[in-house]
């Protein structure tokens, strides 16, 4: 759905990024992680022309992003960043309206769009609609600040940092929500951040930056057991890289025909925690079954180990 082309952006003699190519496919995850100064989220903000390529380009469903006023170009595409970025003196509902508003919609669709997002992310409309930011906490002031990037019903939603500023429990929420909210609506999301583990558990790609260069475009697995070079396998983690490809598996996609003793695990557990439980019950295998009980196999501690072992 996006594809870069050899994207740069210098600033005089400075290359924040240098020759960026990769295509995003549609419906997906895409996070685009790297530290600080690796030009990640210049490289995100190409994407709606907030910041305007040196050379290069970018295309939107096959159309050069040049080919429109900038912020006609924007209108149509989400931005979520750190901090939420809401108008505090406007309420809730008059938030998320804001692009809806720009384009012209009804007072009626703005209206039913905005009680279904609300819906969407567990807040109800009657509750608060005619709240003000300073009356949400901060998971809900991220929630709005997405619901309204999604407003104008856009295919590409773009979130930089999105939950940098959340701790670890509401964090851990907010991801969910946007796993939930992105099978929902089936938005094309780029995402930047600086935390591997958040780009592992969100990303069905994985874009890992460093000085204005991509260094590996791939699957978090790949990223994993076959990273493209020392750098790479540093940023992914050298100590904690098998426990991490444990919980991009679950236990359904490795499970074995037949019944084993040991604990019931579901199916769509990861590995990670099919390992723990196992381990907990001090058994060597598991029965494996699905959402309604189902069998679907059994699991070993080898086989889990196996798997989370790089290549």
């Amino acid at each position: 759905m996006i594809r870069i082309e050899n994207l740069s952006k210098q600033y005089g003699a400075t290359t924040v990024v240098d020759a960026v190519s990769m295509e995003v496919e549609r419906n997906t995850i895409t996070v685009i992680v790297g530290t600080s100064g690796s030009g990640k989220s210049t490289l995100l903000r190409m994407i709606n022309r907030l910041v305007e390529p040196s050379s290069g380009r970018v295309l939107i469903d096959g159309k050069d992003t040049r080919s429109e006023p900038a912020h006609l170009l924007r209108r149509r595409i989400g931005y979520a960043i750190q901090g939420h970025g809401l108008f505090p003196h406007r309420t809730v509902a008059q938030n998320i309206a804001t692009v809806p508003h720009l384009l012209g919609w009804s007072e009626l669709r703005i209206g039913a769009r905005v009680a279904e997002l609300l819906r969407a992310f567990q807040l109800d409309p009657a509750e608060y609609a005619g709240k003000y930011p300073h009356q949400l906490s901060g998971g809900q002031q991220q929630r709005v600040g997405v619901a309204r990037a999604l407003a104008a019903e856009p295919s590409v939603l773009l979130m930089d940092e999105p939950f940098g500023a959340l701790d670890p429990i509401i964090r851990s929420k907010a991801q969910d929500d946007l796993l939930d909210i992105q099978r929902r609506f089936g938005t094309t999301i780029v995402l930047v951040t600086h935390d591997i583990d958040e780009a592992f558990r969100l990303g069905q790609r994985v874009a890992v930056m460093s000085q204005g260069r991509v260094l590996q475009y791939d699957r978090p697995a790949a990223l994993l057991t076959r990273p493209a070079d020392s750098l790479v396998a540093r940023m992914t983690g050298l100590a904690d890289r098998a426990l991490r490809l444990l919980s991009l598996t679950t236990a359904g996609q490795i499970a074995t025909p037949g019944s084993a003793g040991g604990p019931t695990i579901a199916a769509s557990a990861s590995l990670r925690d099919a390992l723990s439980e196992i381990l907990w019950h001090g058994a060597e295998s598991a029965q494996v079954v699905d959402e309604r009980g189902a069998p679907r196999g059994s699991l070993t501690v080898a086989a889990i180990l196996a798997h989370g072992r790089p290549e």
